[in-house]
């Protein structure tokens, strides 16, 4: 019986070590079934002592996870925005939560929530044909789960500002050059290489690497803990506006979008 409450979350205990694999056909999007399940599946991986890393992974060749289903936003639905923006929140907040050591092996596309999962790991290695952006902001969106705080921390202010301000997509070689990634393998590598590393946690007293990790994230969670919930809420601010509903509706109708600043 799978440990996973949804289909959509792969999962395979290998050793002391969580490989799931988000399997969402055709992109791996997250939706109000894989979310929720994420965050209950970390609660359960938590609870197991004999579990010490996670590797996060997308199923097939050409995806990571290209983030959220921009269907659930068309209608410009607020209500409908913070359902999401709560879900996203609790199951992201959950993965960076993990007591073990979280690996993202990104096998493709990265894209807005899609990164933010990885955002939200310990550690991530990227396939050399990686590409990675935040571009909530084309579609009349933002990022609201953790990006604008995440990715500031790993990558300066400059960077972010560059990723999400520009709509700046990077490849695999520069992610790893500003910070985004701590590792470039081939392409066809990266759960591999992943999952050495999380056998080399299992080296570990998981007890001290729990203090650690808790350690290390001390500057940064009292600096992030209260702008997350406020991210979401400025997520939920744009459903009141002109451009939200434009943004969204033009990207699914394939045509550029006709800003109104309104």
């Amino acid at each position: 019986m799978s440990i996973s409450t949804s289909a959509k979350l792969k999962v395979e205990i290998i050793d002391h070590t969580a490989l799931i694999t988000i399997d969402n056909p055709g992109a791996n999007t997250w939706d109000t079934e894989s979310l929720p399940a994420l965050a209950q599946l970390i609660e359960t991986l938590n609870a197991d002592k004999n579990i010490f890393a996670l590797v996060i992974t997308g199923a097939g060749e050409k995806f990571f996870s290209a983030g959220a289903d921009l269907n659930l936003f068309a209608a410009g639905d607020p209500e409908q925005a913070r359902a999401m923006a709560e879900f996203f929140g609790k199951g992201f907040e959950c993965l960076a939560d993990f007591r073990g050591v979280s690996i993202a092996a990104i096998n493709g596309f990265a894209m807005g929530g899609g990164l933010e999962a990885c955002l939200a790991c310990d550690i991530r290695i990227a396939e050399e044909q990686a590409q990675m952006a935040l571009p909530e902001p084309k579609v009349g969106l933002l990022p609201c789960a953790g990006g604008t705080q995440r990715l500031s921390w790993l990558v300066g202010e400059g960077w972010a500002k560059k990723m999400i301000l520009c709509g700046e997509r990077v490849n695999a070689a520069t992610a790893e050059r500003i910070g985004l990634v701590e590792e470039v393998v081939e392409q066809g590598g990266a759960k591999e290489r992943a999952l050495a590393l999380a056998a080399q946690v299992a080296q570990q007293s998981p007890i001290s690497v729990a203090f650690c990790k808790e350690l290390i994230h001390q500057a940064r969670d009292n600096a992030v803990a209260a702008a997350l919930p406020y991210e979401r809420q400025k997520f939920v601010d744009l459903f009141s506006t002109e451009d939200q509903r434009e943004g969204v509706n033009a990207f699914l109708e394939k045509r550029p979008p006709v800003w109104k600043n309104a």
